[in-house]
């Protein structure tokens, strides 16, 4: 019977000669490392083989570096691998593929699976008239730059990849590249569910995915608020509320729920950001919907989807006097840090996707829920 073991994944790079791969592969064996998977990606000169490895539980990830490179392999990368690394790539590609098609704000996750340990940032397009410093155009065919990659976004502007510890391949960079493609060519789609939501009270909303159609009913959902609630959310000057919309409505950055009435008027909107390697969540509740329970049923809804996404936290930037985020945060029932500066408040809540039910604290309150 064999004994403990451990997954690895190995990138290595060896020369474009007869037995080259042969040689790593007898080196592996000599340690009785099993070969699960191998990727190659091709080079001007030579080439990069990623190996994903069942090695004996004893061997560090230094023994088994040390084993390639003795057989010719050179800049040697190792990280350990689980479960997920066992899908072989065009399996894993497709599923990204589809995951883009249906929800555009799944781009920056899939490049981030596809790619692996890597940052994602999107800058918007210059505004017209402006030339802007040369950071936010990039080429059709975009640029790849050792371990930079930026990308032309679909709606304008550049979506850039970095991942300073391992360089990008040319295979990398057309698999993003297509995956981008990909979205450019669905263009503006939204998903279609939504949940009809009875508040104790008896009047009902639907929680909604929200995207930029949304900026004129978002914009007047402004308008209803009063300074203060403004004053809360953006941390600002009031007069200056509606620009971070366009931003904050675009899927490019993250994704939005609307919780509207049967009018259909918007009366909270609830983001979850992508920020880099972190993910921020957001809420808006106007005035008269406040303390009913909406904020803390789009917040439940967003923190469930930041789970979904593979994301180990979300973290929220509020006034310490805030008394009604604070309130939506414990509610969670998740383990939470607090860090407080000059009255600003950032609470992160670190995820257990078991404790992540979207539909859990409406129903604890007494509503009923209806999925369309």
């Amino acid at each position: 019977m064999p004994g403990a073991s451990t997954l690895w994944r190995l990138r290595t790079t060896v020369k474009d000669a007869p037995g080259s791969l042969a040689a790593l592969c007898t080196a592996l064996a000599d340690r009785r490392i099993d070969i699960l998977g191998l990727q190659t990606h091709p080079l001007a000169e030579g080439a990069v083989d990623e190996f994903l490895l069942r090695a004996p539980e004893e061997l560090t990830g230094g023994d088994v570096v040390a084993a390639v490179e003795r057989a010719g392999g050179t800049g040697t990368w190792i990280e350990r691998a689980d479960a997920h690394d066992l899908v072989d790539a065009p399996t894993r590609a497709l599923a990204l593929a589809a995951r883009t098609a249906l929800d555009p704000a799944e781009l920056p996750l899939a490049l981030r699976q596809l790619l692996g340990r890597c940052t994602i940032r999107s800058l918007p397009a210059p505004p017209r008239g402006r030339a802007g410093d040369g950071t936010r155009t990039v080429p059709a065919e975009g640029v790849l730059e050792d371990t930079v990659m930026r990308l032309r976004a679909p709606e304008g502007g550049v979506i850039t990849v970095e991942r300073p510890y391992l360089p990008f391949t040319p295979t990398e960079f057309a698999r993003a590249r297509a995956l981008v493609e990909l979205d450019a060519r669905l263009g503006p789609r939204i998903p279609r569910g939504r949940d009809v939501l009875t508040l104790p009270e008896g009047n009902a909303l639907t929680i909604r995915r929200a995207d930029s159609r949304d900026l004129a009913a978002a914009r007047a959902m402004h308008e209803r608020c009063s300074a203060d609630t403004l004053r809360r959310r953006y941390h600002g000057p009031v007069g200056d509320a509606d620009r971070y919309l366009d931003h904050l409505l675009s899927p490019r950055f993250g994704r939005t729920l609307a919780a509207q009435t049967a009018s259909g008027r918007v009366v909270g909107l609830g983001h979850l950001l992508w920020d880099g390697d972190e993910t921020e969540v957001a809420l808006l509740v106007e005035d008269a919907w406040q303390r009913r329970g909406v904020g803390g049923e789009l917040l439940a809804r967003l923190v469930a989807m930041a789970a979904e996404a593979g994301c180990e936290s979300v973290y929220a930037v509020t006034q310490s006097s805030n008394t009604g985020m604070v309130a939506a945060m414990r509610a969670l029932g998740l383990p939470l840090d607090y860090q407080i500066e000059e009255g600003t408040l950032v609470i992160t809540a670190r995820l257990d996707i078991a404790a992540t039910s979207p539909a859990l604290p409406w129903e604890q309150r007494g509503g009923t829920v209806r999925r369309d």
